[in-house]
């Protein structure tokens, strides 16, 4: 070890309390911000899920057109067996497939436009939560023919409730006049009067009969275990489309762009924070070593009137920040890293996030995003900025005059 690097160490400990006390100040910065951004970082996979679990999927499999303008005619030919396929080739069952129209729904008393949707009862409680949400009555079952399951407000709107009966009128996908009657065997409440307005869920083969889709479907609907296997679950149910189809394989960011852009904003909100916890330690930092400096003047003008130049001195004051800097990004490594870890096997849930959770059919722990990203990003920031507050107090060594400097009190 150099001279220079000893008397930087030991210049450390001349004020032991004033040392530890800006250390201790990086510590709990670096910590404070590991745990702040793993845990953004997973509360996003865990609000992406959420979000994807009602209705959307990780993926689909769809006509190219059919995202851009659902039109009844762009549908999936064979889209069970094609429902089968993607499962074998994923290795999952969290695979359904779902046929869509527009269509009258009229009651008694009471018409409005909906979105009727054939699902198969035993796949979609697989891919969706919306089964599990049912309030009054049941879900649809696989031996279901005529029944159906609508949201609450729907209901509300319609004046239905269980066993009441619902005429749809529509287009088939051959142009012709579609029309069936279904009985509500199930209520849906989601808490969202957007979803609870639209929800109308049928059997898929009776959906397929009344609006003539013979076997076609519009959408096959897939989850995977993880947001990082669905790039490669594209591609590979890519492989599995005919060249010649007009079939596309989209991902939960085509099919949801605004989720991603909600993430992109809040994650610049968030920086906008951190940047004020960084900025407070620099300035601390900055703070420290401009006392130490003027504290040592007279120290200073003696080394210079020795011969040691103002450049050796400059390096001396940053290698004292560098270890102190150091020093704060080990422990607060060590520290955040261990909480995050931690929170991370074992999650943590806010007061009254149970009964919020199971409103939405979700899961009420959170979880911190444990990543290289997530436990250096903040720390390294904070180094990079104490050794830049150390550059004012280095460049005012330069302006000392060695006579002067050594009469300073």
């Amino acid at each position: 070890m150099s001279v220079n690097w000893r008397l930087a160490w030991r210049n450390l400990w001349r004020h032991s309390r004033r040392t530890w006390l800006t250390v201790a100040a990086m510590v709990f910065c670096n910590t404070l911000l590991i745990f702040m951004i793993s845990l953004q970082l997973g509360t996003y996979d865990m609000m992406i899920n959420n979000s994807l679990a009602m209705v959307t999927g990780h993926m689909q499999v769809q006509h190219a057109d059919y995202n851009e303008d659902q039109r009844m005619r762009d549908t999936v030919p064979a889209v069970e067996a094609l429902a089968n396929k993607v499962a074998a080739e994923l290795g999952v069952d969290t695979v359904a497939a779902r046929g869509q129209a527009f269509a009258l729904a009229s009651s008694d008393d009471r018409s409005f436009g909906v979105l009727l949707a054939g699902v198969q009862p035993e796949r979609e409680r697989l891919v969706s939560s919306l089964p599990g949400l049912v309030s009054e009555g049941r879900y649809l079952q696989p031996d279901d023919s005529d029944a159906i399951v609508i949201g609450a407000v729907l209901a509300r709107n319609l004046k239905v409730g269980l066993g009441d009966e619902l005429t749809f009128l529509g287009s088939g996908r051959d142009g012709s006049f579609a029309a069936g009657l279904a009985t509500v065997v199930g209520i849906v409440a989601t808490g969202m009067d957007e979803i609870d307005r639209s929800v109308a869920q049928v059997p898929l083969n009776w959906f397929q009969d009344v609006f003539s889709m013979g076997d076609h479907g519009h959408v096959v609907v897939a989850r995977v275990p993880d947001l990082e296997q669905v790039d490669g679950a594209v591609a590979r149910v890519a492989t599995l489309l005919p060249s010649e189809s007009s079939l596309t394989v989209l991902d939960w960011d085509a099919l949801q762009p605004g989720l991603r852009q909600a993430i992109r904003s809040d994650l610049a909100s968030g920086w906008v924070m951190y940047s004020v916890f960084i900025l407070l330690v620099a300035f601390s930092v900055l703070n420290t070593q401009l006392m130490s400096v003027l504290e040592r003047t007279r120290e200073f003008g003696v080394m210079l009137a020795l011969g040691m130049g103002p450049g050796r001195l400059a390096r001396l004051v940053a290698i004292e920040t560098f270890l102190m800097s150091l020093l704060g990004l080990v422990l607060g490594l060590v520290a955040g890293g261990l909480v995050v870890a931690w929170l991370a096997y074992a999650g943590f849930s806010y007061p009254g996030m149970e009964e919020m959770a199971a409103q939405f059919n979700m899961d009420s722990r959170f979880y911190p995003q444990v990543s290289v990203v997530a436990l250096m990003w903040g720390p390294v920031t904070v180094f990079l900025f104490t050794m830049l507050a150390a550059v004012y107090p280095s460049l005012r060594l330069y302006r000392l005059e060695p006579v002067q400097a050594m009469r300073a009190v």
